[in-house]
């Protein structure tokens, strides 16, 4: 009886992490989609779908998913497309990389590098490596660092509304 007790509530927790974690990335999609309206991107990234690559497995592939099939950038249609390596980096607008491929972030902004696609990351200490946005936890909450640097490298104008929202580095 004790061990069926503590099966559920090790079930009942790892649920839990699972819809708590499935949250945060609906938030973390809420404020991708919200960037598109604050950055600039080159006239040769404005045509055709608007594009977001998401390097490895992620849960937020299905929450960008979700998104795509009712929102829209301006009146370009959203495509999400899985990728494993950063060798399959290709043009698009927006390139995600989960927590789980940080250690391949040198490769990653190797292949960027004169393209004008915002990288976003989920990791501590990413944005001063050279992503233009990193989401982090502060105060309990979900925020994001932006590198202004790295994005005007890239060709991307950034807001001034977005720059006063994010936590610049």
């Amino acid at each position: 009886m004790l061990m069926k007790r503590y099966l559920l509530v090790v079930i009942l927790l790892v649920v839990n992490s699972v819809g708590g974690l499935a949250q945060a990335y609906k938030m973390h999609t809420v404020f991708i989609f919200s960037f598109t309206r604050y950055i600039q991107w080159p006239d040769n990234y404005n045509g055709g779908d608007f594009e977001i690559l998401v390097l490895g497995d992620s849960p937020i592939v299905d929450e960008l998913k979700s998104m795509a099939q009712v929102k829209k950038v301006g009146d370009r249609n959203i495509k999400v497309t899985r990728i494993n390596a950063p060798s399959e980096i290709r043009k698009c607008n927006i390139l995600y990389i989960p927590a789980s491929k940080s250690a391949e972030i040198a490769d990653v902004l190797g292949k960027v590098m004169a393209q004008s696609i915002l990288v976003v990351t989920e990791e501590p200490g990413l944005g001063a490596k050279g992503s233009n946005v990193n989401f982090i936890t502060k105060d309990g909450k979900l925020a994001f660092e932006l590198n202004q640097s790295a994005a005007l490298k890239q060709g991307l104008k950034i807001s001034n509304e977005l720059s006063r929202l994010a936590i610049l580095i």
